[in-house]
């Protein structure tokens, strides 16, 4: 549980992981071990290529794919081969810079002995950068399934490990799910090593450090957290790499895997970890005092730890001037209060609360759902998952035709819903203000849970009216309160209070003003453009 020690009027926040969740976690690791003890193929390699090929083959069972290539080196014939995977490797790197040099370039060498003729060629003759010796079977297998090379040669027992890794990977293009009126166009791809360099062109600080993880038990996927040294608490850092280290899956197809692997609560809507497409947003999130999680395969880093604040900001509020970003972001402040409270509030006014609504109003309203055969609760629920048929149908199908589903879909539907007198107009008006204002909300997964919550407040609603609404916003709020991510308060810097942390979360103050980093994170380095 968090440790408060007050400094003065200050509070500051230590970070410790629950005791129970610590256990278990460590649990998992421990069985992790285990299990890689069992599975890894540890055994020393042998002298001979035919006897090192042979045991490579029945491992991997022989595929189609594999690709050995035998050939001689050196005067005295030495007999040599590479082992490939095709299509993981960089054809015109292995040509180029391997198989040409050693076949054209060796040809006068008159070393006889094995040995000596290895660390020549390991020397002189291999024109690629990431080269390493190395005599398991392990590394064989790693460096094969990741895209590298391995150079064998007869009469030794150790091989040379080849980065070659290549292949087709998509150009980097603008993010689909963050698009910015403003600000820079590239988005991450599914390749790390791209991933990571475009981390590293936004942030040029020699503090920057970049810590690797192995997840997967059979994928072996790459994992990768981005932290600046001196800056981010070395608590978080370490139960992040405590939680990472104790994944157990088979492969993590994607960064979603590890979210909720690593998450503090996954009985909870809210997102405790962001994910994102955006280099400028996870280099900020850095440079803030946070962590960013790339795996592999995947073009959505994680942003860890966060508070409720970060999830209605948005990249875009930094690059316009403060006025405007701060006007933007009231304007998703208020569009997130729409779409969680705007359907339970008109169930409450028009089915328990009458005399709170203007006369003319009230008598519009009564006029408009004369013949309506629905309770207004049963009507505003059927108009809300009516939406959400149209939202996700809009987002499955191909984009052109699913831009049509949603406008078209919505226009047509709601006609003829008005029409047929199964909703009132002024229903059909409130979801829409609902669905407008939930496009608002800048992150996918916050809007799912707002959604989400959505049809809790409507129940309450539907039962006790403003009261029942009362009452969820209050289990909502316990909840928020409760919640943490890695050990940092959700409802941070609201509670516990962080004044200076307010000039950054409702309104955004001039850069001017934002001389210090978060202060719920409890960085080393609290200012801004300064090192410890």
């Amino acid at each position: 549980m968090p440790i408060r020690a007050k400094e003065g009027r200050a509070t500051k926040w230590l970070i410790e992981g629950d005791d129970v969740l610590r256990r278990s976690l460590m649990k998992r690791t421990e069985k992790k071990k285990d299990i890689q003890k069992e599975r890894v193929h540890d055994q020393p390699l042998k002298t001979t290529i035919e006897a090192n090929i042979s045991d490579l083959k029945q491992i991997l069972g022989d595929p189609d794919d594999l690709v050995v290539r035998y050939f001689t080196v050196g005067d005295k014939e030495h007999a040599a081969a590479i082992v490939y995977i095709n299509g993981l490797i960089d054809t015109a790197l292995v040509q180029n810079n391997i198989l040409e040099n050693l076949q054209t370039k060796t040809l006068e060498l008159k070393e006889k002995e094995a040995v000596t003729l290895f660390d020549q060629l390991y020397r002189e003759f291999i024109s690629v950068a990431d080269t390493e010796k190395s005599s398991t079977m392990e590394k064989v297998l790693s460096t094969l399934l990741s895209g590298g090379t391995v150079f064998y040669l007869d009469g030794i027992s150790e091989i040379l490990v080849l980065n070659t890794a290549g292949g087709e990977n998509r150009s980097i293009e603008e993010p689909v799910s963050e698009s910015l009126i403003r600000g820079p166009r590239a988005g991450f791809i599914e390749d790390i090593g791209t991933n990571a360099a475009m981390i590293r062109r936004e942030i040029h600080d020699p503090s920057l450090r970049m810590k690797t993880h192995q997840i997967g038990e059979r994928s072996k996927k790459t994992l990768a957290v981005f932290y600046i040294d001196g800056v981010i608490h070395p608590e978080i850092l370490a139960e992040m790499n405590r939680r990472l280290d104790s994944i157990n899956i088979d492969s993590a197809i994607d960064s979603g895997y590890v979210e909720e692997w690593i998450e503090d609560s996954f009985l909870s809507p809210f997102p405790q970890i962001i994910n994102t497409e955006r280099p400028d947003k996870s280099a900020a999130a850095i440079l803030q005092g946070k962590a960013v999680i790339l795996v592999d395969g995947s073009p959505f880093a994680l942003i860890a730890p966060i508070a409720l604040g970060n999830v209605l900001q948005s990249p875009e509020d930094y690059y316009e001037r403060w006025m405007i970003g701060s006007f933007i972001r009231l304007l998703r402040y208020l569009g997130a209060f729409f779409s969680l409270f705007l359907p339970g509030l008109y169930i409450a006014l028009v089915s328990y609360h009458q005399d709170l609504i203007p006369s003319e109003l009230a008598f519009s309203i009564a006029a408009t759902r004369e013949g309506v055969p629905f309770p207004v609760v049963v009507e505003a629920a059927l108009m809300v998952i009516t939406m959400e048929f149209l939202r996700e149908a809009g987002a499955r199908l191909p984009q052109t035709i699913g831009q049509t589903i949603g406008i078209v879909g919505g226009l047509v539907i709601g006609d003829a819903a008005v029409q047929a007198g199964i909703v009132s107009p002024i229903m059909v008006i409130v979801i829409a203000l609902t669905a407008i204002a939930t496009f608002s909300i800048p992150l996918y997964s916050v809007a799912i849970a707002f959604r989400l919550i959505r049809f809790a407040i409507m129940i309450g609603a539907a039962i006790f009216g403003l009261y029942g609404i009362v009452l969820v916003y209050i289990m909502v709020n316990i909840h928020i309160v409760n919640l943490k991510s890695f050990g940092i308060p959700y409802s941070t810097p609201f509670a516990p209070t962080f004044k200076h942390d307010w000039k950054d979360l409702v309104i955004r103050a001039p850069l001017t003003t934002l001389v210090k980093r978060p202060s719920f994170l409890q960085t080393k380095d609290q200012r801004r453009g300064e090192k410890a």
